[in-house]
């Protein structure tokens, strides 16, 4: 558990409570006896979820508690690190997701898949998207997540959306991770008017704990929820948000917005020990499955590599049937443009015109005779995310490993890593599941039952 949550538990679970179910208290979140789309309403074991901000941790562990699937509980989380860490997973963020089901009539067919939603120039071309002194990219977390939920999902989106919208309306308290992530880059940060108005008070940024109430963000949720993600792309939404961006310098244009689409693509498959396989997201030039390939599996023989890469965040799922998810975002930048556009709350991107491509890594294990889900790991930290994804996955299918206590804290510097593995698999075994957090991080890891 992160050292945040050892600190302010209780009011960041009660501020999930509410965002999630209206409850008032830690209890009444995780109670029992719910109907279906309540938490409670799932008994046992229920999945495990990790994120790098506790808040989006909470609310996809009570996703899974109220009968979502992994894909829903991912989907939940992604919704609300748009408001609790928009430093690096705002609704402008692009990104990508490795998805598995043992179901052979599943998409993939007992192999994981890749939802790519790449950070596409607001100008909807490489030297159009350089438009505006801070030109942005076009948001697209939200195309990415319906992408995801449309395949794999289960619960209605909509009911995954409210969380994070409430919690904008009602006021999200401010995460160890997000403070730090602000601490970096504060001066420049403060120079935005909507930025100041959400992470300051009297030029100040906001201590751990503090109200981060963003309501023009939540009116944003609210539209995607009532009139869908597709109406945030085109006509009157995607007219009035790419006017707003290029208000800030952005330079986004509605024909952009329309125009980025996200992709399902094979992942890079690869052997591993015995019967099972390792998949991995193909949006860090392959990087990780190369220092998988080199290394033999062995996490102690990985090493960072590559240049310096933009700030990005993972967050990933398994539900109790042994769905997986696992995803990585990033707006190019941490902060991306630093601004936000106008009357949207919206995070902007960096364009990827004038930014080099995040090393986004991601990784899951699963063995694809039975099939069965084995391990998912998620990297960051910069040009460190392929091993740190490469490490994790290799400690995951350690057989000498504690299964309660993965062990991502071993990757090498810079990266950082979030890990859920079961060593006998899912379906079938929840016993043999453990789940952690970087605990150089400011993450949490939730499960059980």
């Amino acid at each position: 558990m992160g050292r945040n949550v050892a600190r302010r538990g209780v009011a960041v679970a009660c501020a999930a409570a509410l965002a999630t179910s209206g409850c008032s208290t830690v209890g009444s979140l995780f109670g029992s006896g719910q109907p279906q789309g309540k938490p409670g309403y799932v008994g046992g074991f229920i999945g495990a979820v990790v994120a790098d901000e506790p808040q989006a941790a909470l609310i996809g562990r009570s996703t899974l508690a109220a009968g979502g699937d992994a894909a829903d509980a991912v989907v939940a989380m992604a919704y609300t690190l748009a408001v609790t860490l928009p430093s690096r997973a705002s609704l402008g963020a692009g990104g990508g997701c490795l998805a598995f089901s043992p179901d052979r009539k599943a998409p993939g067919g007992g192999v994981p898949q890749a939802i790519l939603f790449p950070s596409h120039p607001g100008g909807g071309g490489a030297q159009a998207g350089a438009v505006g002194d801070r030109p942005a990219a076009v948001p697209m977390l939200p195309r990415g997540m319906y992408l995801l939920h449309a395949n794999y999902g289960r619960m209605n989106e909509a009911q995954l959306i409210a969380p994070a919208e409430r919690l904008a309306r009602l006021g999200a308290p401010m995460s160890d991770a997000l403070e730090h992530d602000i601490s970096v880059v504060a001066g420049p940060l403060a120079g935005d008017p909507q930025a100041r108005s959400v992470f300051f008070d009297n030029g100040a940024p906001l201590p751990p704990g503090a109200a981060m109430v963003q309501p023009a963000l939540a009116a944003t949720l609210a539209r995607i929820r009532v009139d869908g993600v597709g109406a945030f792309y085109t006509g009157r939404e995607a007219r009035r948000f790419a006017e707003a961006a290029t208000s800030v310098g952005g330079g986004i244009t509605a024909q952009a917005m329309q125009a980025a689409i996200p992709t399902m693509a094979p992942a890079t498959v690869l052997p591993a020990r015995g019967n099972d396989s390792v998949a991995f997201l193909p949006m860090d030039g392959g990087a990780a499955a190369r220092l998988w390939q080199q290394a033999g599996g062995n996490p102690a023989a990985m090493h960072a590599i590559g240049a310096d890469r933009p700030a990005s965040t993972t967050f990933g799922a398994v539900d109790r049937q042994g769905n997986a998810v696992v995803c990585a975002v990033s707006l190019n930048n941490l902060f991306g443009t630093g601004r936000i556009a106008p009357g949207t709350g919206v995070m902007l991107a960096a364009s990827p015109a004038t930014m080099p491509a995040p090393l986004l890594s991601a990784a899951i294990a699963f063995n694809p005779n039975l099939p069965a889900f084995r391990a998912l790991a998620g990297g960051s930290g910069q040009q460190g995310a392929p091993a740190a994804a490469a490490a994790a996955i290799g400690q995951a299918l350690d057989d000498t490993a504690s299964p309660a206590h993965p062990q991502p804290g071993a990757v090498p510097d810079p990266g950082r890593a979030n890990v859920i593995a079961c060593t006998r698999y899912l379906p079938g075994s929840p016993g043999s599941c453990g789940w952690a957090v970087d605990p150089r991080g400011q993450g949490l890891a939730l499960g059980g039952g």
